[in-house]
């Protein structure tokens, strides 16, 4: 079959690789209908994760047809049209029985390694992320194999399209755990800083559960248009506005908002002393979209951080986030929660996820897709793969 592999930094390719098999009696193989890139897919494509080994193949965001399935599949069956969750669980241990797939005991058996000493397990296997998240191949691809398929992959009606449901992969259910984690209701205001996928689908999901106002920072001009029109936020460009928290305390009463959406993660643009250090190694992650969040947000409100974060944060003030008594919630998506919820939004047409679909490729140029969206170019926000 043809699949997306990785060759090193930016280098990306497709190529024709084995086909998967059968290999466990929950196992399905699917034929990948639609594929997404996702900024995830883009800190791989740069080189920032550890443990992605060339000629892996990449991508967590896809859906498509059952060819194939083991004997101890009941949950789904040949021909039918599912979503898979990025997330790989089990659905019968400790954490999933508490609907924290992502915290999985089970599914991660390749050679990720714990946080620190003291925490002896690793984290849910994901597809397409290399060692550290169990070296399950990804969905870039003409065919997959979905390990655990009692657990995840959801049934989707004829009626919706490909488009419609796709996201439910991944940065819908992130957007909106991000959007529960910030504890947004009717009337909150909320500051999301990043608009990228996960950023627009937060501001989709606060607009559904009633937030009265939403700010959104970013310095692409071409995504807080989109944000503007779309989900009717106020954007804020950094390279305009050299204070952006300034202008989101001072439009509210000067205590700033109820909540702030993490939506950037360690790869923000960090300061010199940041950019030294993570050179040298001494740390993983910029905290420059982190501290904004802490700055921005009122006493007793809500940091909810959606993107990515690795290793030691410089400056992370956390005695401002104590004197504040902020609340601070994180993590991997528990995708498998939250699937039924959004597919009935979606139905209802309460959420139009695939508005924010801008480029359509075949798989064949997959590449050049990864190219356009690291780069930004063709105001491009999000590029759907189809074998």
């Amino acid at each position: 079959m043809h699949a997306l592999t990785y060759h090193g930094n930016k280098d990306v390719r497709v190529e024709t690789v084995p086909d998967p098999e059968l290999r466990d009696a929950d196992d399905i193989i699917l034929r990948v209908t639609a594929t997404a890139i996702c900024g995830s897919d883009l800190h791989i494509f740069r080189g920032k994760i550890p443990g992605v080994r060339e000629g892996d193949v990449l991508g967590h965001e896809f859906m498509g047809v059952v060819e194939s399935a083991g004997r101890g599949v009941t949950e789904v069956a040949k021909g039918d049209r599912v979503v898979i969750p990025f997330v790989i669980a089990c659905g019968e241990c400790f954490f999933c029985k508490l609907g924290e797939h992502a915290a999985c005991e089970c599914t991660n058996t390749g050679s990720g390694t714990a946080l620190n000493r003291h925490d002896v397990r690793p984290p849910a296997a994901l597809f397409g992320y290399g060692s550290l998240y169990g070296s399950i191949p990804g969905g870039q691809a003409e065919y997959v194999r979905v390990p655990h398929a009692n657990v995840g992959p959801l049934r989707i009606p004829d009626e919706l399209s490909d488009e419609q449901v796709l996201f439910l992969s991944d940065i819908l259910p992130t957007g909106y755990q991000a959007t529960i984690n910030a504890a947004v209701r009717r009337g909150t205001s909320v500051a999301i800083f990043g608009a990228g996928p996960v950023g627009l689908m937060a501001a989709a999901c606060c607009r559904m559960m009633g937030a009265e106002r939403i700010f959104m920072v970013d310095h692409h001009p071409y995504r807080l248009d989109f944000a503007a029109r779309t989900y009717d936020v106020q954007p804020i460009n950094f390279d305009e506005q050299d204070d952006p928290v300034a202008e989101i305390v001072e439009a509210t009463a000067g205590r700033g908002v109820d909540a702030c959406i993490d939506a950037v993660g360690f790869e923000a643009k960090g300061s010199i002393a940041e950019t030294v250090l993570t050179t040298v190694k001494l740390e993983g992650s910029s905290g420059t979209a982190l501290r904004q969040c802490i700055a921005a947000c009122r006493r007793g409100g809500v940091i909810s951080v959606a993107g990515v974060y690795a290793g030691v944060l410089h400056a992370f003030l956390f005695g401002d986030a104590f004197d504040k008594g902020l609340h601070f919630a994180m993590g991997q998506t528990h995708v498998q929660r939250y699937l039924p919820e959004l597919l009935y939004a979606v139905q209802e047409g309460r959420l139009h996820p695939e508005a924010i679909i801008s480029h359509q490729l075949p798989l064949q140029e997959a590449a050049k897709g990864y190219a356009m969206f690291n780069d930004k170019q063709d105001d491009c926000r999000k590029v759907i793969l189809t074998p």
